[in-house]
C-alpha cells in the first residue's frame, strides 16, 4: 500500500492515477496511523512554500512525516513535496521547512531567452546511480513545472539535474528518502518508471 498525504496539495489525484495504472494499491489520506500502516509514502505538491507548511502543520503531519522517516519506510517527495523536505525556501522567508535533508530552496535567476516558471520537457543528467532511475536511459525527458530550485548542501544526495539558466539539483536520494522536483506522474511512460521504481523498492 502507498499512502499520498493529504493536505490540499494540488496533484492528489494525478498521483494516485498513475500509482492505479501501474497496479499498486493507493490511498489518500492525512491520518496518521493510515500513513504509518502503508509500506511506502508519498508527499505530493504543487503551490508556495509557506501555505504548503502551515497546511502540513495545520494537518498535524510533520510529525508523521519525521516518524515515516524515522522508521526507514520508502518516502517520496514530489515538486513541491521535495522542496518542503528541505530547511528553508527563497520563496517563503522566514519560513522552517521540514529540514530533514539539508539545503536551501532558491528563485530561478533570470536568462535571456528563458520563461520563468519553468514549465516544460527538460532533459535529466543522471549521476551517482540514482535507485528511481534504474532502467532509464541518461537524458532522458521528464514535465517541470517550478520557478525555485533545490540547491542540496550534500552533493552525494543528488542523482539527477538539469541547465535551465543555472545548475539544478532535479532528483535526491539519501537512504530511504527519495525526491523530485519534475513531476512523474506527468512524465509519460519515463514518469510511470520511476514511480514503478518506488513502488518496487
Amino acid at each position: 500500500m502507498i499512502a499520498i498525504i493529504d493536505y490540499d496539495a494540488g496533484n492528489l489525484k494525478s498521483v494516485e492515477k498513475a500509482f492505479e495504472y501501474l497496479g499498486e494499491k493507493t490511498v489518500i489520506s492525512r491520518d496518521e496511523k493510515e500513513i504509518l500502516a502503508a509500506d511506502k509514502v508519498v508527499l505530493p505538491g504543487v503551490g508556495s512554500f509557506g501555505d504548503a507548511m502551515e497546511k502540513l502543520h495545520r494537518f498535524h503531519l510533520t510529525d508523521t512525516i519525521f516518524e515515516v522517516t524515522e522508521r526507514k519506510k520508502p518516502l517520496l517527495g514530489i515538486c513541491l513535496g521535495l522542496q518542503l523536505l528541505f530547511e528553508r525556501s527563497e520563496e517563503s522567508p522566514g519560513v522552517e521547512g521540514l529540514g530533514i535533508l539539508q539545503g536551501e530552496i532558491i528563485k530561478i535567476p533570470p536568462k535571456e531567452g528563458l520563461k520563468i516558471p519553468n514549465i516544460a520537457w527538460n532533459s535529466l543528467d543522471l549521476r551517482n546511480d540514482g535507485r528511481l532511475f534504474q532502467g532509464i536511459p541518461d537524458h532522458s525527458f521528464v514535465y517541470f513545472v517550478h520557478s525555485y530550485y533545490l540547491r542540496a548542501s550534500e552533493e552525494a544526495i543528488v542523482r539527477a539535474t538539469i541547465d535551465y539558466s543555472t545548475l539544478i539539483h532535479a532528483s535526491v536520494e539519501k537512504d530511504q528518502i527519495f525526491a523530485c522536483q519534475f513531476h512523474p506522474e506527468k512524465s509519460g511512460e519515463v514518469g510511470l518508471k520511476i514511480l514503478k521504481n518506488f513502488a518496487s523498492l
